[in-house]
């Protein structure tokens, strides 16, 4: 691939094209099981609720500066124990697939977990969709599960594979909190 990407920091400017991005994956694929999606102002919402908690939201531009992907990261469950755990979401815009966008997107994003200081990433995959699989073993996760039936869209029950990557020391030692007698 020779394509100059840059991958940054989303702002509250890009959720246009994150929505656009994401729209085609609602409406047409079973890469994520919500139904409807999201405008702009929900879009821009979500984005400021992840940053404002902590959590990174990337964007992946081309050499004209348009959005091409976008990916986040949030809290893996909404108990206090999971705050060192984090799920991680990317998405490609359709006509830009199978370009590298998405392992140099993901590639950032686990670094960018990382410098935060959580200690596993998860993904939650379809496992209608191969490619991510693929993509995120490629990135250092492995499976550690499936889940049957987990999902329904466009008239089918679809697996769910769930997927784990150890981010920094992982669970090889403590979080500074325990060492210095927080929790």
């Amino acid at each position: 691939m020779t394509e100059d990407l840059t991958v940054c920091d989303a702002s509250p400017g890009d959720a246009v094209a994150i929505a656009e991005i994401y729209a085609h994956y609602v409406l047409e694929s079973t890469a994520t099981f919500e139904t409807e999606p999201p405008d702009e102002a929900e879009t821009r919402r979500r984005m400021l609720d992840l940053t404002e908690a902590g959590y990174p939201f990337l964007v992946t531009r081309d050499g004209s500066g348009r959005v091409v992907a976008f990916g986040f990261a949030h809290r893996y469950g909404p108990r206090n124990g999971y705050r060192y755990s984090v799920e991680t979401t990317i998405y490609v815009r359709s006509d830009c697939v199978k370009r590298g966008i998405g392992g140099k997107l993901l590639t950032e994003l686990v670094d960018a977990c990382e410098r935060r200081g959580y200690r596993q990433a998860f993904a939650v995959i379809a496992a209608s969709e191969p490619a991510s699989v693929i993509l995120h073993a490629r990135a250092g996760y492995r499976p550690v599960g499936t889940l049957s039936g987990a999902g329904w869209k466009h008239g089918q029950w679809i697996d769910v594979f769930l997927m784990q990557r150890q981010l920094g020391e992982g669970n090889e030692t403590l979080p500074d909190e325990a060492q210095t007698g927080g929790i």
